[in-house]
């Protein structure tokens, strides 16, 4: 979008004055906002969705909409721990303790570990931790990574064409740029029939986030290793670290951000959530 004249410091000053002022058109463009809306559409997350749609602003304003009208009625922010933790007693989907090398948050997904069948609730349950990850970001990172093992997958406990779909749409449609990278543990060969399919729910730049690896490949392993410290990285992907999600565990950790969560969204966390009056969250 932003074709570079030259590597001067000049150069990169109008590039970026270029995109502030893309920023600002986006800005106009969505008119007066109020409440979780207007806390929402930082300049930050202008950017990510204008950065989307290749810098449209036009498109990036249709897409940021969707997105707004989508939380106001989802109400991602309002979800609590307690209301999913049924889904994450196998620790199918849970945050790390590590991070990448560049700071990321980190999920970890083992689609092999599924253990309910209310596709509702499976992506509640996802949802939240995408906004508990988003929610532990450092200052500075705007990205999370995504670690997916796949023990224990096979045709019959798979996840389901319509929620890998349902998940695609999620995250590349209300979390744009969220996404830094995903790796994909030595999936089996069967696995390779469901990607086929799942391959086309993906647009082009989320497509090039999708990363495999297999132990054998020597050129994966070390992109990987590119992201990853071996020492922090599980067995289960070729690192040093030991694997154990304990859910009593995690279910603290997460009630402890249900509450800081709370503090940052401006509601009263000991209070019942009026989810007919709320409105859009508001940007970490």
């Amino acid at each position: 979008m932003f074709r570079r004249r030259g590597n001067s410091h000049h150069d990169q000053d109008t590039d970026e004055e270029e995109r502030d002022s893309k920023v600002n058109e986006l800005k106009a463009a969505l008119g007066p906002l109020s409440g979780r809306s207007l806390q929402y559409c930082t300049d930050a997350c202008l950017k990510r969705y204008l950065v989307a749609r290749n810098w449209n602003v036009e498109k990036s304003k249709k897409m940021l909409e969707e997105t707004l009208r989508w939380r106001s009625t989802y109400k991602p922010e309002e979800i609590r721990w307690h209301e999913v933790a049924i889904e994450g007693e196998t620790g199918k989907v849970y945050r790390a303790n590590f991070h990448d090398r560049y700071g990321r948050t980190v999920l970890i997904l083992r689609p092999g570990m599924q253990n309910t069948s209310s596709l509702d609730n499976q992506m509640r349950h996802l949802v939240y931790l995408i906004e508990n990850a988003i929610l532990n970001l450092p200052e500075g990172q705007e990205q999370m990574a995504w670690l997916i093992d796949f023990t224990g997958w096979s045709l019959s406990n798979h996840v389901p064409i319509k929620s890998a779909r349902e998940t695609s749409n999620i995250l590349q449609n209300h979390y744009p740029e969220r996404l830094a990278i995903a790796f994909l543990y030595s999936p089996p060969r069967i696995f390779e029939a469901f990607w086929k399919v799942v391959r086309y729910f993906l647009d082009p730049k989320t497509f090039q986030k999708v990363k495999f690896v297999y132990p054998k490949n020597k050129d994966s392993v070390e992109l990987m290793g590119s992201y990853f410290d071996s020492d922090n990285l599980p067995t289960e992907f070729g690192g040093k670290a030991t694997l154990q999600y304990n859910h009593e565990e995690f279910s603290r950790q997460m009630a402890q951000d249900d509450v800081k969560a709370a503090k940052l969204w401006g509601f009263d966390e000991h209070q019942p959530n009026d989810r007919a009056g709320a409105e859009v969250a508001p940007e970490p």
